[in-house]
């Protein structure tokens, strides 16, 4: 009769009811936080009338409208070096998570082994002097059989298991997953900052590229000005103190070109880097000046209870709470006793025919017990140390909740005021077209000159040069709103999800 022994049956009576247990807190989900933003269900900052309570939309970037900053945005998204980091890092952590899932498994190696000793001063032929014995065996004696020669070979298993008594190795695993959990949302996170700077970067471009176009505009007419002042100062109608005012209104408005030409390339360098390419590389493509884009007429925002559901970096800083939560029960379970189960098969002798002789099979199995019964507090410290990580990580996550709210009401306040400012911005660029227009008529008819025409349309364009950076606030406060949302990122493909 064929029988088979359980793993069970070679524990003590005593440790049975300890096998399943599973040491340390378990984990209940994140703290309560913010209950009185989630309890009012809307941000205090969004009354202005263009913020809808839907969720926004996770590509945020396609409501501006813009081809070119949409390709700009998805070729950061896929070549970006960040991006690559961050799933670097989820491909750590799973491997670190395939790890301790096989550390729960038995483990099986395989050995083959050669030993050549001489001893000195033995003698393995039985003490009579003659070395036949020690010949046959496999040794060999040599001159007045003071000295041996073996040679011993072998071919083994080497078999290990240690058995999770305390359920220290099931929080391995758990605190792995939950380590792979906030790597995702790390990924998350790096993806909505990215799409971000991406977005701004471009806006700020296109500002910068709108305003050296007013510029030169206001330059060019500044010149024709001073041509003037200078013929009607021959003439004796003007005065010198005219020409050297104006010349120095030139002088400035040419300086005023520099700066921004500095500010262009920086966001050229940057766009490129952040699409994964070396600096320069976009001049070409993106030289061409077009209006900086506006966001739609009514922005989506949803709730705080959204937005702490959502966000990448509260997600992470949850998951990380998940994690240190179950490292105390990896440092209470080194604090038990441990058991661990040895195998040893093999087949040798000091013939290497032996390795192939089933008659020279040794086996050995033997059950181990291990309790660091005095280690003057190590592991106890090291418990008390996850358990002030687990507090740590606690108040980490209601400090980033708290944080995330504060983003989000204060762009969506931002934006709001940005929205008026530009509103009134636009007003006085109107006056000031309806001005240039009345004097356009007055010139016509003879009772206004081309310098005073000239001086007008300077304003007009001040004006002008105002509202494009008010257009371009506007937009980047929009993009803020977005990522204070936590917007920009996309649930993982199938096949790829945490743990």
């Amino acid at each position: 009769m064929r029988r088979s022994l359980s793993l069970a049956a070679l524990l003590p009576p005593v440790l049975l009811p300890l096998a399943a247990c599973t040491v340390g807190p378990d984990y209940k989900g994140p703290p309560a936080t913010a209950a009185d933003a989630v309890a009012r269900g809307s941000f205090v900052r969004a009354g202005d009338a263009s913020f809808t309570p839907a969720p926004g939309l996770a590509r945020w970037w396609d409501t501006l409208g813009d081809p070119t900053l949409a390709a700009l945005v998805d070729d950061a998204l896929a070549h970006s070096p960040t991006i690559d980091q961050a799933q670097a890092r989820i491909l750590q952590a799973q491997s670190q998570l395939t790890q301790q899932r096989a550390a729960q498994l038995p483990s099986v190696s395989t050995n083959a082994t050669v030993l050549h000793a001489r001893l000195p001063g033995v003698d393995l032929g039985g003490g009579s002097g003659d070395n036949s014995g020690g010949e046959a065996d496999g040794g060999t004696s040599s001159g007045g059989g003071d000295s041996t020669s073996l040679t011993f070979y072998n071919l083994g298993l080497n078999a290990s298991w240690e058995l999770d008594l305390f359920g220290g190795a099931r929080r391995r695993v758990e605190q792995a997953r939950a380590t792979i959990g906030a790597r995702f949302a790390d990924l998350a996170d790096a993806q909505v900052s990215l799409s971000a700077q991406v977005g701004q970067a471009y806006v700020s471009l296109r500002d910068v590229q709108e305003r050296i176009r007013l510029n030169q505009r206001s330059t060019a007419l500044q010149r024709q000005q001073l041509g003037l002042v200078r013929q009607r100062l021959d003439r004796g109608a003007a005065s010198q103190l005219d020409l050297e005012r104006l010349q120095n209104q030139l002088e400035n408005t040419e300086a005023q070109a520099v700066p921004l030409g500095a500010q262009r390339d920086e966001y050229l360098n940057q766009l490129a880097v952040l699409t994964g390419r070396t600096p320069g590389a976009l001049d070409a493509t993106l030289g061409t000046v077009v209006p900086v884009p506006l966001p739609p007429a009514q922005v989506p925002i949803g709730n705080p209870a959204e937005l702490i559901a959502h966000r990448p970096d509260i997600r992470a800083a949850e998951r990380q709470l998940a994690a240190s939560t179950a490292a105390i029960g990896v440092n209470k379970a080194r604090e038990l006793p441990g058991i661990k189960f040895m195998g040893i098969l093999g087949l040798g002798g000091t013939n290497i025919g032996d390795v192939f002789d089933l008659g020279n099979l040794t086996t050995l199995a033997t059950p181990m017990l291990s309790w660091s019964l005095l280690d003057f507090g190590k592991a106890r410290g090291a418990t008390r140390e996850a358990e002030a990580g687990a507090t740590l990580a606690d108040a980490q996550y209601r400090q980033t909740v708290l944080e995330a709210l504060n983003d989000a009401e204060t762009a969506l306040s931002r934006f709001a005021n940005t929205r008026a400012q530009l509103g009134q911005l636009s007003q006085a660029e109107a006056t000031a077209t309806r001005s240039a227009t009345l004097n356009a008529q007055r010139v016509a008819a003879g009772t206004s000159s081309t310098i005073d025409q000239i001086d007008i349309e300077r304003q007009r364009l001040s004006a002008a040069m105002s509202v494009a950076q008010a257009r371009a606030q506007l937009t980047n406060s929009y993009i803020a709103v977005q990522k204070a949302l936590g917007l920009g990122w996309t649930e993982p493909a199938a096949g790829q999800t945490p743990g």
